[in-house]
């Protein structure tokens, strides 16, 4: 018998998704999931769209987050499930860092209008949501054809090298996985090996993470590297994290497609059993 497809990593246009949270649903029965996460960057309000929209659909909705946070100059996204969405110290940490990300998106539009033809209302078209970021600036660039699509534009334009590039807000890595633990969440760190052995976080902070209540790490990832993993997986087994695998969807936004890489139902039982903010949900 075939396990169940569990993805544990999709955004919606609440972020940097181009999907509805409703769409976001339709288009996971559509792949046959059991199992969606509604990982918004920094932001829980679709939350109660994606569960209204599973309603009667018998997929489960794990309600989760993408925390925005940083280890020196690197950025590190901890996915925090099941948390309690009011959380007294989360919620204020969440609004900070999205209200800098607008002023640092529109002080990067600024630098990018002396050079190209695109401005800041170019990008407010491109943006449903409470979370403008580099994707919605990329949008904004393929709309006026300066670039083809928005992997494009970061691997050019948008990329941290490449002249436009400016850092935003966030709690360190250590304070995320602490912040998400203490709301009663499961923190596992997304994507850690994308950019090979110096994107991994070492194994001295791994460790002060996992005692801060870090769960486990999503190695199944089509941005983390050969190498990285096989890092990933020898700490995992080390360390009796929990290991996902999930797809980073997006809708449009990426390649990226839903149930690429899938989580198993032990390692999904192991997070519920961490988190005790919210319930999963079956729709």
């Amino acid at each position: 018998m075939a396990h169940p497809l569990i993805d544990l990593h999709a955004h919606s246009s609440v972020s940097d998704g181009t999907e509805t949270p409703t769409q976001l649903i339709r288009a996971a029965l559509e792949a046959g999931l059991d199992t969606i996460a509604i990982t918004d960057h920094d932001s829980t309000a679709g939350w109660d769209e994606a569960v209204a929209a599973a309603a009667g659909t018998g997929l489960q909705v794990i309600r989760g987050m993408e925390l925005s946070t940083r280890d020196e100059w690197r950025s590190v996204h901890v996915l925090g499930y099941l948390f309690n969405p009011n959380d007294g110290d989360l919620v204020p940490e969440t609004a900070r860092i999205r209200d800098d990300r607008l002023t640092r998106a529109e002080r990067m539009v600024g630098r990018l209008s002396e050079d190209f033809d695109v401005t800041w209302q170019d990008v407010l078209a491109q943006s449903g949501g409470v979370s403008i970021g580099r994707p919605h600036i990329a949008d904004a660039l393929v709309a006026r054809g300066i670039v083809r699509t928005r992997s494009e534009a970061f691997a050019s334009i948008l990329h941290f090298r490449g002249g436009y590039y400016l850092p935003h807000a966030a709690p360190t890595v250590l304070d995320g996985v602490r912040l998400i633990a203490n709301a009663g969440g499961a923190p596992v760190i997304a994507h850690p090996a994308t950019r090979g052995a110096d994107a991994v976080i070492d194994e001295r902070m791994l460790v002060q993470l996992i005692d801060a209540g870090l769960v486990g790490l999503e190695i199944g990832h089509r941005e983390n590297t050969d190498a990285g993993r096989a890092t990933l997986e020898r700490w995992a087994e080390k360390y009796d994290l929990v290991v996902t695998g999930s797809s980073d969807y997006h809708g449009e936004g990426k390649p990226n497609r839903l149930a690429e890489n899938t989580t198993s139902p032990d390692a999904l039982e192991r997070i519920i059993a961490a988190a005790r903010g919210v319930e999963p949900v079956r729709g």
